[in-house]
């Protein structure tokens, strides 16, 4: 036993020592272990800073290598560009294929159009500046690959040339806007005061610049010539004032009637000589003279029959504007582009205006009127204004006659050398207010009422002038009988003074008689010169005091007054006045008959004229934006301009008709003027021909003058003009009728919209009123469908049996598909007595068997 418990005790403490040292194995294998670990760790971080550095520099070396390889690059395309286009050429080929050249080209042409479009992209302006930068930019960085082969760098060049030429006309046309005169008063007036206002001050300076040409045309080709080439002042009789003028010709009230020295100076007909040619270069002055004051006719009716077929070009371009006028108005009228705070203003005040305008057009359109009082009111005007025109016309007669008297009475007063001139001044200053108030009983829209009001002015300008040149013949044909009677009493003194001085049969030459002391004719072209001259002058003056006093004075007075006066100035008399459009159309259109029947008489006129539509321009601007103030019924003007221009265009050919008849038919003075000496005017040609050119061209000319060619030609230009009269017509009544289509078409449409929006309501009523019955009956195969998509949702086919389900639906509402009927509900035998069955729809409960039932036929399987 003692051994045993030996042994056990041995083997216990043997166990014990076996654990203690495998406990220490296992503490020295953990140590190492975390020794190995630690050493690991360390070994690694070495290894990562170590990598780091690598990389560091790896990556510096990197980037030095990239910077030399970005070097290298830009040389080589340095290399490049310097290189043959051969091999870039084929570079190019084998970089771009034909379908990527397709599509580049493509895309290009879809950035310029946006380009061009970009103004009316209803977009901000940051994202139109953003967007067109980037289109700027593709098409500068890809038009130059669309050229193929040798034709890159041609193509590129014609594209860069083309750029350009661009820029230049877009520069250009900017330099032109800029170089139009008075563009921005004209603007600013038209925003103020209407298109109907600014179409006056636009007619105004086309009149200027029309007026510029003619003078131009005069000034070089007659007055300068003479001037430098002709004989010089003093030298003639025709080139001195006489003896007896010669004491007061330098006094004010003998100038202001422009006698004295202005008389017998370069502005009137009577200084020129009738030599045939002056100077060293031969210069055929009186030939020039008959061409000029033709060609003045023909430059003027070539420019006013020009400037009416651009109108009508225009107003026939531009479509009507009859249709959603004030959403366009409100939606469209600003320009966004507007960076200057003052044309901001003038752009406002313009859509004001524009409103203004449009809604007189609209309740003109929808205005409803008596007709008959009507009828009684527009006769009773017009009755009233032929009245006042018959009794202008026959006081500037009576006066006309009595100034004729006065002429030949000495110490007459000014009054007395000047009541024609003041006679018809006055009476365009008064009869242009009265017809308006007359036509105040007519009621008319404001554009037509202008229209009438320009029609009967013009018929009272015309009347007074007509009658001023009848009584005015009268005059120059008394001047011509006188003229018999100088002309033989200026022979007698030559001949006297040669005779005396050469009597007793002496060898010496006579001195030469003083031109002051020869006798004069009345050199009746020098007269009619001086009278259109006077009317102009006096013209100008009534104008400018008129708007002086009429306009200026009265705006200061009740602007200034108003404040302590018993009403209220500006509301009632007087109040600011209004800009009289006819009367100053009037004026500037027989303002310029006048200067086309005087240039011919009076060379220097036109210059006179120019000076006064010059001034005219600022002192009529500036009296409408200081002094007037904006129509109660602002109107829109006409979208062109042509019923002045056909004023003009008739007044026109009423001034040609009096200078066409003294050149054909009244002898010229004979001792005065460019045709002294000969029968009439015209023989100034007939002369050229004879002698500067060959015989055959004279031939030709007498052929072509025959009657029995120029009564054809007539009648022929007369077939043409009622031919292409009776085609303008034809296209205008086409035009109408395709208009009336399109408007037809628009509201069709329009129709067919409203009846769409109008019925989707009422069939969207009937589907949710159907939708109950068939949904309870559709719930079991939902159900069912259900369960078999369940399995495999994901997979396509369940996909396309859903589709298919929805597509096969007939209520499902869905976008562009047309209203399906209503599904029919199947009317089945009644169920037999005692056996009961669920209705049409009505689910099957769920303990009912499952089988053929009575009446109902095969039940659904039961999955």
């Amino acid at each position: 036993k003692d051994k045993e418990e030996d042994e056990t005790t041995e083997e216990d403490s043997c166990s014990q020592q076996n654990r203690t040292s495998r406990r220490k194995n296992y503490q020295k294998k953990k140590s190492d272990g975390k020794k190995a670990g630690e050493e690991g760790s360390r070994q690694r971080e070495r290894a990562k800073k170590t990598s780091t550095k690598d990389q560091k520099e790896s990556e510096n070396k990197e980037r030095k290598t990239n910077k030399k390889g970005k070097e290298e690059e830009n040389k080589q395309k340095k290399d490049r560009k310097n290189s043959t286009s051969a091999s870039s050429n084929s570079s190019d080929e084998e970089s771009l294929s034909e379908e990527e050249l397709a599509m580049l080209m493509e895309q290009v042409e879809q950035k310029k159009k946006l380009i061009s479009t970009m103004r009316n992209k209803p977009w901000r302006m940051v994202k139109k500046l953003s967007v067109l930068r980037e289109a700027q930019a593709f098409v500068e960085k890809f038009e130059g690959a669309l050229g193929k082969g040798k034709g890159k760098k041609l193509y590129a060049y014609k594209m860069m040339m083309a750029k350009k030429w661009v820029k230049f006309k877009r520069d250009f046309d900017n330099f032109k806007t800029q170089c139009i005169p008075w563009e921005m008063k004209i603007k600013e007036v038209e925003s103020h005061f209407g298109s109907s206002v600014a179409s006056y001050f636009i007619f105004l300076r086309w009149m200027y610049g029309v007026n510029l040409v003619l003078f131009g045309l005069i000034f070089g080709l007659v007055i300068i010539p003479e001037v430098l080439m002709g004989m010089p002042y003093g030298s003639m009789p025709r080139k001195t004032v006489p003896r007896a003028e010669q004491a007061t010709a330098m006094d004010f009230s003998v100038l202001w009637d422009f006698e004295g020295y202005i008389k017998y100076s370069a502005l009137f007909y009577g200084y020129y000589n009738n030599q045939r040619t002056i100077g060293w270069l031969k210069y055929r002055l009186p030939m020039a003279y008959f061409m000029v004051g033709v060609s003045v006719f023909g430059y003027s009716l070539m420019v006013v029959i020009r400037s009416m077929a651009r109108n009508a070009n225009e107003s026939t371009a531009d479509g009507d504007d009859d249709n959603f006028i004030f959403s366009w108005k409100m939606f469209t009228s600003w320009d966004y582009l507007i960076g200057n705070p003052e044309t901001a203003d003038n752009k406002f005040a313009s859509i004001t205006t524009s409103f203004k305008e449009s809604i007189v057009d609209e309740q003109e359109s929808n205005k409803d009127e008596n007709i008959h009082l009507r009828r009684f009111l527009r006769v009773l005007a017009n009755v009233l204004i032929i009245c006042c025109l018959c009794g202008s016309g026959y006081l500037i007669y009576f006066v006309v006659k009595r100034s004729q008297t006065f002429s030949k009475m000495q110490n007459v007063g000014w009054y007395e050398r000047n009541e024609v001139e003041i006679v018809m001044s006055l009476l365009g200053m008064f009869c242009p207010p009265l017809f308006e108030t007359i036509a105040a009983l007519e009621n008319y829209h404001p554009r037509i009422g202008l229209k009438w009001q320009l029609g009967r002015i013009f018929a009272l300008f015309l009347g007074n002038l007509y009658t001023f040149l009848l009584a005015l013949m009268d005059d120059v044909n008394e001047k011509l009988a006188e003229e018999d009677v100088v002309k033989n009493i200026t022979r007698w003194t030559l001949l006297n003074h040669h005779n005396s001085s050469a009597g007793n049969d002496s060898a010496v030459t006579p001195p030469p008689l003083d031109p002051a002391d020869v006798p004069r004719g009345p050199c009746w072209e020098t007269t009619v010169g001086i009278e259109f001259v006077r009317l102009t002058v006096s013209d100008i003056l009534v104008t400018y005091i008129t708007i002086l006093v009429g306009d200026f004075i009265r705006a200061c007075f009740v602007r200034f007054v108003n404040y302590c006066w018993c009403w209220d100035l500006e509301a009632g008399f007087p109040s600011y006045a209004e800009f009289d459009i006819s009367g100053n159309v009037l004026g500037l259109v027989f303002n310029q008959g006048m200067i086309w029947m005087g240039s011919f008489y009076a060379p220097g006129l036109v210059g006179i004229n120019v000076l006064r539509l010059l001034t005219s321009m600022y002192f009529q601007c500036w009296a409408v934006m200081s002094s007037n103030v904006p129509h109660e019924r602002v109107f829109k003007a006409s979208k062109s301009n042509n019923f002045y221009m056909g004023l003009l265009l008739l007044i026109l050919f009423l001034s040609l008709l009096p200078v066409a008849y003294t050149i054909m038919s009244l002898p010229p003075s004979f001792d005065c003027g460019p045709f002294s000496g000969k029968k009439r005017m015209y023989e100034v040609i007939q002369e050229t021909i004879e002698l500067d050119f060959p015989l055959f061209v004279a031939k030709i000319f007498s052929y072509v003058a025959n009657p029995g060619l120029i009564i054809p030609a007539i009648l022929l230009m007369v077939l043409a003009i009622y031919y292409l009269n009776a085609v303008g017509e034809a296209y205008q009544r086409a035009n109408a009728e395709l208009k009336k289509k399109m408007q037809m078409q628009r509201e069709e449409e329009k129709n067919k919209r409203n009846n769409k929006a109008s019925t989707n309501p009422m069939l969207q009523d009937l589907e949710d009123l159907l939708t109950p019955s068939t949904k309870s009956e559709s719930n079991p195969k939902q159900a069912e469908d259900k369960k078999m998509e369940s399995p495999d949702k994901t997979s396509p086919v369940g996909k396309q049996g859903k589709a298919a389900a929805m597509d096969g639906s007939p209520m499902t509402p869905r976008r562009g598909v047309a209203f399906t009927p209503p599904p029919h509900v199947f009317v089945t035998q009644p169920p037999a007595l005692g056996v009961w069955s669920p209705y049409p729809g009505q689910p099957r409960p769920r303990g009912h068997p499952a089988g053929p039932v009575p009446g109902r036929g095969r039940a659904q399987p039961r999955y």
